[in-house]
């Protein structure tokens, strides 16, 4: 009997330990394609707040570093660096190959562009005439007939009056494509301007042309009204490029100043002139280069000055003598225009004005050199852009 009664005992105890014993939560399997849910908190369970850490100004100073500076070495490490401190570099390093067309197809084709859109590029090259010649003015033509007087004089005291129409018209274009037919007494309030409408002129072209490639056919209309977006950092950029410009500028100021002191009739000291001279022409060169695709670069949606200087230095490094030889040739394409377009005006112009007496107070030339000085710059800003978006597809394989 007191066997049977301590078995009894024992499993009363056992049945209150199974009883006190906490059950474990049911598992179900998920259904397929269902994640298991993760175990519910009790709602008797409260969450106690944990305490923030008190940081000083110092200890925020340090963490705002730090951050900067890990921004600043992410920066560097995806920036293109073709050369290395006290290292050789080899040009098998730091040759980049590009697949842009040559000069000529390059020219031709930025005149089939404009050419083929002529509906958009007319009436905007008549709206900036005209604003120009409200804001700016129009170069006088008292001062024309100074030159054309001046060249007609020269004309019959050296030349001895050999000097034909067509070497007459080259003289004045010469002596007046300087001016770019603007008023060449303009102040300081038509210098700001000009300006203003040079950097009008970029944009919208840009941002045509940047639809135009998107297969989209925007109005003129739309351009004026929405190109205007990243005219502060174009400003930037251009205040850049003024700072970059300063050797040249230097360059022609002692230029003067050695002229006019006979510094540069002793042959050392122009050899060394020169030197310095070419040395701050090349400086000049080589930041401009980068630059000039960084106003490209900023007129991108969301494109900050600073994004856009890096990002063009990283598509023109290795690659800044194609693009100076690029330039060049723009040039030298510009100075054809004006002389293919000008000459035959100036020669009209001489022509008429010596038949009909009552023409001689009208300014044809002036007005034709500010049309063609307007329909010069949208072509320059063609031809940059063009290369710069050839740059860009080769080096990302996306387009803006």
């Amino acid at each position: 009997m007191a066997k049977t009664s301590s078995k009894k005992a024992k499993s009363r105890k056992s049945q209150k330990r199974q009883l006190t014993k906490p059950k474990a939560p049911q598992t179900f399997a998920p259904a397929k394609g269902l994640k298991p849910e993760a175990p519910k908190e009790s709602r008797t369970e409260e969450k106690t707040p944990i305490p923030k850490a008190k940081t000083s100004s110092k200890n925020w100073f340090i963490c705002q570093a730090q951050t900067l500076r890990a921004k600043n070495r992410k920066f560097r490490s995806e920036r293109v660096r073709l050369h290395k401190s006290f290292k050789r570099s080899y040009r098998e390093e730091y040759l980049r190959k590009t697949q842009t067309p040559g000069l000529l197809n390059h020219a031709v084709s930025t005149f089939q562009v404009i050419f083929k859109n002529w509906k958009v590029f007319v009436p905007f090259i008549a709206i900036m005439v005209v604003l120009y010649i409200i804001l700016v003015g129009l170069l006088s033509e008292n001062l024309y007939q100074q030159f054309q007087n001046a060249i007609s004089e020269s004309n019959a005291q050296l030349a001895g009056n050999e000097l034909g129409n067509f070497a007459t018209a080259s003289l004045l274009l010469i002596s007046t494509i300087t001016t770019g037919g603007f008023d060449a007494g303009m102040d300081e309030v038509g210098m700001v301007f000009m300006v203003e409408l040079f950097l009008v002129m970029w944009l919208v072209t840009i941002f045509l042309l940047r639809h135009y490639y998107s297969g989209s056919r925007p109005k003129l209309r739309d351009a004026l009204y929405n190109a205007m977006t990243p005219f502060i950092s174009t400003i930037i950029i251009f205040i850049v490029i003024f700072i970059q410009a300063i050797p040249i500028m230097l360059v022609l100021i002692t230029y003067s100043a050695a002229v006019s002191t006979n510094f540069l009739t002793t042959p050392f000291y122009a050899l060394v002139y020169f030197i310095f001279a070419a040395l701050m022409i090349l400086l000049s060169m080589y930041m401009l280069s980068s630059s000039l695709m960084a106003l490209a670069a900023v007129t991108a949606p969301g494109v900050y000055p600073v994004a856009a200087l890096g990002s063009a230095a990283d598509i023109t490094a290795g690659r800044r003598t194609r693009i100076i030889i690029r330039l060049f040739y723009l040039f030298l394409v510009i100075g054809l225009v004006y002389v293919v377009i000008m000459l035959p005006i100036i020669l009209i112009d001489l022509g008429l004005k010596s038949a009909f007496s009552w023409l001689a107070g009208w300014p044809i030339v002036p007005f034709f050199l500010l049309v063609v000085t307007c329909f010069v710059f949208i072509y320059a800003t063609t031809y940059i852009y063009r290369y710069y978006r050839w740059l860009l597809e080769y080096d990302e394989k996306s387009t803006l």
